[in-house]
């Protein structure tokens, strides 16, 4: 299985366009030693030439043009096969707008995920141009499935999501809006021919559960949530009032953070991936980099290639 990460960053990216904290402008201003990364999405694929997407940032199509194995080999083609998402927020979502272009895409994703992107959105009608345009294939947590080539054929991989603590995305929160499902916020773990290669994917977690300890514990490498290094990140840098756990991530660092559970996990790679641009890890040679590191734990950045 080949794993190619498009994009490492949460929501907003590094630097965020809005962003004057410490870790934007030293970017910016080439005075802090860290790297810029693009939202959160990463690509796999069992043989090099279909590719599946988890997740489908705004900067898709700067993701896509980074990446030569994405790039189309005929005069319509892409060798992008399918398209998982593990949740409705948007910058996991909205890169679907931008294939627009007359050419049919497989998206897998749970029911509730589906609905909250197709109902009520108008702007998905540019995704409905002629029959076929979107084929919406159903993820049920707990039940592993093939991922299919135009719907038939065997890509050598095969997915299951894994109902993973976590929150509705914001646009879909508020009054007359349903309740709260599982389904709403899901891991995946992929596995490539004979059931090797496991990758764990997590990009977004609020916690673990009996079901994300076993996908955690069984993979060979583990991509984990790395938004916030500590519970009141954003309150200490003036920029917002909530709690990491209020937004529904674990902090990596401090007492009770996710670092020693995920330092205990068994895989041969253990990276962090989803990093909001205010965490210290961003900065090359921080304290808090050499504290994953000594832990054997990694940070995700644009273009890390992995092979398992």
């Amino acid at each position: 299985m080949r794993i190619r990460v498009l994009g490492s960053a949460a929501g907003g990216g590094f630097p965020q366009w809005n962003c004057g904290c410490d870790n934007c402008r030293g970017v910016r201003a080439g005075l802090l030693k860290a790297t810029p990364r693009t939202q959160e999405s990463v690509a796999v694929s069992a043989d090099g030439a279909a590719w599946f997407l988890i997740n489908a940032s705004p900067e898709i199509r700067q993701q896509i043009e980074s990446f030569p194995g994405l790039w189309p080999q005929e005069p319509r083609h892409s060798p992008i096969a399918g398209i998982l998402l593990t949740n409705g927020d948007m910058d996991h979502c909205l890169g679907l707008l931008s294939l627009r272009e007359s050419y049919p895409l497989w998206v897998y994703a749970t029911d509730p995920v589906r609905r909250g992107f197709t109902e009520g959105n108008v702007l998905y009608r540019t995704l409905e141009r002629f029959p076929g345009q979107v084929t919406w294939v159903p993820l049920r947590a707990g039940i592993e499935q093939p991922l299919l080539i135009d719907g038939a054929l065997p890509s050598g991989l095969t997915v299951t999501a894994v109902a993973t603590p976590g929150k509705r995305p914001l646009h879909l929160e508020g009054p007359g809006t349903p309740p709260p499902v599982p389904e709403d916020n899901v891991g995946l773990v992929i596995r490539g021919p004979g059931g090797r290669g496991g990758l764990a994917y997590f990009a977004a977690a609020a916690g673990r559960t009996p079901a994300v300890d076993q996908a955690v514990g069984t993979a060979d490498c583990v991509f984990w949530d790395g938004t916030f290094w500590s519970s009141d990140e954003l309150i200490a840098q003036n920029l917002g009032t909530r709690r990491a756990e209020e937004m529904a991530h674990w902090p990596v660092g401090g007492d009770g953070g996710s670092l020693a559970w995920l330092s205990r996990a068994p895989a041969r790679r253990k990276i962090l991936i989803h990093v909001n641009n205010t965490n210290p890890l961003l900065r090359d040679g921080s304290p808090e980099r050499a504290t994953i590191a000594a832990a054997g734990v990694e940070i995700a950045h644009d273009g890390l290639e992995i092979t398992l």
